[in-house]
C-alpha cells in the first residue's frame, strides 16, 4: 500500500472515530466529579485539564496542522504560545463571566480552524492570491478552541465555591497536557521526515486534514439545525 495511502487511512480512521463522539466534551465519572464536588480542588482539576487536551482530537488535528511544516523550535514555541494565550483566555472568561455562547456553532467554527489550516498548508491561500496573518489566525482560532471547552464546562452548572482556583487549574492542566501531546506529534513528524517521502506525502495528509475538519464542521452544524 503506498504510503500517501496509509497516511489517508490513518487520518479517516481518526474522523471516523470523532463523528462518534459527542466534540470534546467532559462526560462519565469526570462530568459525575465535576458536579458532586464543591470548594477548590486543584490536581483533580489539573489531571482533567491535562486529560481534555490529550484526548481532545479536534485540538490535536489543529495543532497537527500547525506545526506540519514547522522545522525550528522557536517556531514551534511560538505558534503554540499563541494558541495557548487564545485557548486560555476565553477558557477562563467564558466559564468565569459566565459568556453563553451556542456550543454546536463554536465546535463548528474549531472544525473549520482544522479546514483553515490544511488549506493553508496546501498553499491554496497563495493560490487565491491571498497570504494571512498566520500568527493572527492561530491566535483567532485558539480563542474559539477555548471557548468550546467553556461552553461545555457552563452545562455542567459548576459550584462557584472555588470556582477561580478550580478554573485557573484545569488550565494549567490543559496547558501541560498541550505540551505532552504536542511532543509526541513533535516525535512523530521528526521521525516521518528522517524516514523520507514526507514532502511526497504531505499533500495527501493535507487533503484527509482538511476532510476532517469538514466532517467535523458538519457533524456540529447538524446538531445546531437540529435543535433549532
Amino acid at each position: 500500500m503506498p504510503r500517501s495511502m496509509l497516511a489517508v487511512l490513518v487520518f479517516v480512521g481518526v474522523l471516523f472515530a470523532s463523528t462518534l463522539a459527542q466534540a470534546h466534551g467532559i462526560a462519565g465519572d469526570d462530568q459525575a466529579f465535576l458536579l458532586r464536588v464543591t470548594g477548590a480542588h486543584i490536581w483533580p482539576y489539573v489531571y482533567l485539564g491535562a486529560k481534555h487536551m490529550v484526548t481532545g482530537y479536534d485540538h490535536l488535528l489543529f495543532l497537527a496542522g500547525v506545526i506540519f511544516f514547522l522545522y525550528r523550535l522557536r517556531d514551534v514555541a511560538v505558534y503554540v504560545t499563541l494558541f495557548a494565550i487564545g485557548h486560555s483566555t476565553t477558557l477562563l472568561l467564558g466559564v468565569l463571566a459566565g459568556w453563553h455562547v451556542n456550543a454546536y456553532l463554536v465546535d463548528a467554527v474549531i472544525g473549520l480552524s482544522v479546514v483553515y489550516k490544511a488549506f493553508e498548508n496546501l498553499g491554496g491561500f497563495r493560490q487565491l492570491g491571498f497570504e494571512p496573518n498566520t500568527k493572527g489566525a492561530v491566535l483567532f482560532f485558539g480563542f474559539f478552541h477555548g471557548l468550546g471547552l467553556a461552553t461545555k464546562l457552563q452545562d455542567l452548572a459548576l459550584s462557584r465555591e472555588g470556582l477561580v482556583t478550580n478554573m485557573v487549574s484545569f488550565n494549567v492542566g490543559v496547558e501541560i497536557g498541550q505540551l505532552l501531546a504536542l511532543s509526541l506529534i513533535l516525535l512523530a513528524f521528526n521521525v516521518w521526515r528522517r524516514r523520507g517521502g514526507f514532502f511526497r506525502h504531505a499533500f495527501a495528509s493535507n487533503v484527509a486534514l482538511m476532510a476532517a475538519g469538514f466532517v467535523l464542521a458538519g457533524y456540529q452544524l447538524t446538531g445546531y439545525l437540529s435543535t433549532t
